[in-house]
């Protein structure tokens, strides 16, 4: 008999797993995963779901395995206007991520490409081969104005598979040859390789990145980000590229209520030891069918934790799993949140972290003389 899983659209004053629809996928195929389930996207009109017939012909189902289809983009940047956030462009160099993070807010974006938010996203990837020509086309465009491009904010550019495609790595070749400035955001130990290219740009004032840490439990971690860096690996990342001259901060991204914030200081501490110069936090957020599959790992990996967890949570969020308010998503409000808040302001001033913001240079930008404009002529 299945166990319970919980059902994304009621909210339990007990804080009881209650049964839903949704049936778990057995762990012989989602070994190494994060998530648990599969559900359809919610755009989908049909969905499907593996059942025990009684014949055991569930045991004969494959494993989950990582396959990538390559998109030919048609853009590349992405725009926004969000008041919560430092940035107003970005580039993804890859849709879906492998890491497998449980709690990404970036998950429902597989529904729009008909997909799972589930196990499909951290399984079913998209590479963009086309990125750094894109990007090359579209900054060179009359009239460009010049603003820091973040990278890895919706899913991570070090993911494993930049291993094999090296997208990130031709992104910022584009970047360093027109002295575009970058931010990039990671928890992999892989963005090391291009130290070589971001001690460049460094130089010039054009990089910084930030390792996101969110646990110092290797056990912990490797449930709740499976396929990501171990926690030790992205200090020593950190280490790495401070040594090598490119600002370097760390991300406690989230910060989980009764699971990781007892972490906070310790966080900070290590990466004060390991050469970073600022840091930054946000709580968990858990849009979408993110609370599901979040609410359906804590069942399987923290079930003593489960009521303590959400509490907290909806105590911070009005009530619920989570409000998209601007100036709240990121932090929350209450009690706990203003505590939260307070001990990573102390403990950060402590360490001397954030003393001064490193803000990066949008003066020397030239734009790229090789295509540029004249491919443009063609559209996208």
């Amino acid at each position: 008999m299945p166990r319970p899983i919980l059902n994304d659209s009621k909210t339990y004053p007990d804080m009881e797993p209650q049964l839903s629809p949704q049936a778990p996928v057995a762990e012989t195929r989602r070994r190494g995963r994060g998530a648990g389930l599969n559900m359809a996207g919610r755009f989908e009109r049909l969905a499907t779901e593996a059942f025990d017939d009684g014949w055991d012909g569930l045991e004969e189902l494959p494993a989950f395995k990582t396959s990538v289809q390559e998109e030919r983009a048609r853009t590349i940047i992405t725009r926004n206007a969000s008041p919560d956030l430092s940035f107003d462009r970005s580039v993804n160099p890859y849709r879906g991520c492998e890491h497998g993070c449980i709690y990404c807010f970036a998950r429902p974006s597989h529904a729009f490409m008909g997909m799972s938010p589930g196990l499909d996203f951290e399984t079913r990837l998209f590479a963009k081969p086309n990125a750094a020509e894109l990007l090359e086309r579209e900054v060179s465009r009359p009239g460009y104005t010049v603003r820091p491009i973040a990278i890895g904010t919706n899913t991570d550019p070090y993911q494993p598979i930049e291993r094999r495609y090296k997208i990130m790595r031709e992104v910022l070749e584009v970047l360093d040859r027109c002295s575009h400035p970058v931010a990039i955001v990671t928890k992999s130990a892989l963005v090391v390789r291009d130290a070589d290219i971001l001690s460049r740009m460094a130089e010039r004032n054009l990089a910084k990145v930030a390792l996101s840490i969110t646990t110092l439990d290797r056990k912990l971690c490797r449930a709740m980000e499976p396929r990501a860096s171990t926690p030790q690996k992205r200090l020593d990342a950190v280490k790495a590229l401070s040594e090598a001259g490119i600002p370097t901060s760390v991300m406690i991204a989230p910060v989980i209520p009764a699971l990781t914030d007892s972490e906070l200081e310790s966080i900070l501490e290590g990466a004060h030891e390991h050469g970073a110069a600022e840091a930054g936090f946000i709580l968990l957020r858990l849009p979408l069918e993110v609370s599901e599959l979040f609410r359906d790992w804590l069942v399987r990996e923290r079930p003593d934790k489960y009521r303590h967890v959400m509490s907290l949570i909806r105590s911070m969020r009005d009530g619920k799993d989570y409000d998209a308010k601007w100036g709240e998503r990121m932090r929350g409000k209450g009690p706990y949140a203003d505590q939260i808040a307070r001990r990573f302001q102390l403990a950060a001033k402590r360490l001397g972290l954030n003393t001064r913001r490193h803000k990066l240079d949008c003066e020397q930008f030239i734009s790229p003389q090789k295509g540029g404009v004249q491919l443009d002529l063609f559209g996208n």
